[in-house]
């Protein structure tokens, strides 16, 4: 890929810090507070991860991936997001695979076709949430899932009312294979990016102020849970303006920071598994879950993991090409 484009990578780096620092906090048991932990926690839950899961769809574009290695990185991706499930319930992974496995009838689409079809699964997906109980399965003070391991509920948690239900999130990663598409080296471009994502962002947040009051506004909130349109519109507008402004301004950056950034941002399946392994592992083995810490102490820990993990990342790359996940998927499911 041309260094060019060195600004996905770091903002696939962002990505994964925005997600530790949820997971982290999640794990935790936080109360929430008035703090700007919690306001930045808040504004990251389901951001960053739409914004991984854009760059995952930009990915597949770029590579031209085929159907056969896709799927395989997908049979990978199951088996290691079902284990860490064990651990963590709010695992990623194997949403990831399931959301590979529906993109392999469309790898060959070009153009618009795309970006209708992002469109009629965020519909679909707001015509799930109109008809079915979305509370199914949950325990939200508890957030635990009741009947998770059995096939009806592993289904109705991946498909619909889980962390990152199929539907409707499997329309971020098509919109990133549409992006792929394009040309992101140009400056209008990715201007365009900035402004357009910008403009999406400051339309959801007015609608959904305007129907806070409501009586649809569980249906037209900014949050995550339950992933309704303007959560879904908000998220692809957001992901839009982080990689308009890496893609403009990384290019500017010295080389040398733009490796601090990008470097972790090719290894980022190890890290995501790692910040579950390695630092959420540590923190329970020294008994600073379970409402310990406050919101700035676990945000803090959260900022000194990626740190850690830009450290790694950067030793490792001086002897290897890839990240120890990342060889195994490479080797797998091809380059």
């Amino acid at each position: 890929m041309s260094t060019r484009l060195d600004g996905l990578d770091v903002a696939r780096f962002l990505a994964f810090t925005g997600m530790v620092v949820v997971n982290f906090r999640i794990a935790a048991e936080v109360p929430d507070a008035p703090d700007w932990s919690f306001w930045l926690a808040d504004s990251l839950s389901g951001r960053a991860a739409a914004l991984f899961v854009i760059l995952a769809g930009v990915g597949l574009s770029l590579s031209r991936a085929k159907p056969g290695p896709t799927a395989r990185r997908a049979a990978l991706l199951m088996v290691i997001g079902l284990v860490n499930m064990t651990i963590f319930d709010a695992d990623i992974l194997h949403f990831y695979a399931v959301y590979f496995l529906c993109a392999l009838p469309v790898l060959h689409w070009r153009g618009a076709s795309l970006l209708w079809l992002a469109g009629a699964v965020i519909g679909a997906g707001l015509l799930g949430l109109l008809l079915f109980d979305y509370d199914a399965g949950w325990d939200w003070d508890a957030l635990s899932y009741t009947g998770l391991w059995t096939p009806e509920g592993f289904l109705r948690n991946t498909f619909y009312n889980g962390w990152h239900p199929v539907v409707p999130w499997v329309a971020f990663l098509f919109v990133g294979l549409w992006l792929g598409q394009q040309p992101l080296t140009q400056r209008r471009w990715q201007l365009g990016l900035i402004f357009g994502g910008l403009g999406l962002v400051i339309v959801t947040l007015i609608v959904s102020h305007m129907a806070a009051s409501g009586p649809w506004a569980d249906l037209l909130t900014r949050q995550p849970i339950p992933p309704g349109p303007v959560y879904m519109l908000g998220g692809i507008g957001g992901g839009a303006l982080v990689i308009g402004l890496c893609l403009r301004i990384v290019p500017a950056l010295p080389s040398g920071l733009t490796r601090v950034f990008a470097v972790p941002g090719k290894q980022t399946l190890t890290l995501y598994i790692a910040h579950i392994l390695i630092g959420m592992g540590i923190l329970e083995e020294m008994g600073l879950l379970n409402g310990v810490l406050t919101g700035p102490q676990i945000t803090g820990a959260a900022f000194a993991f990626c740190i850690a993990a830009s450290v790694y990342a950067l030793l490792w790359s001086w002897r290897f090409p890839r990240g120890p996940l990342e060889a195994v998927m490479a080797r797998i499911g091809g380059r």
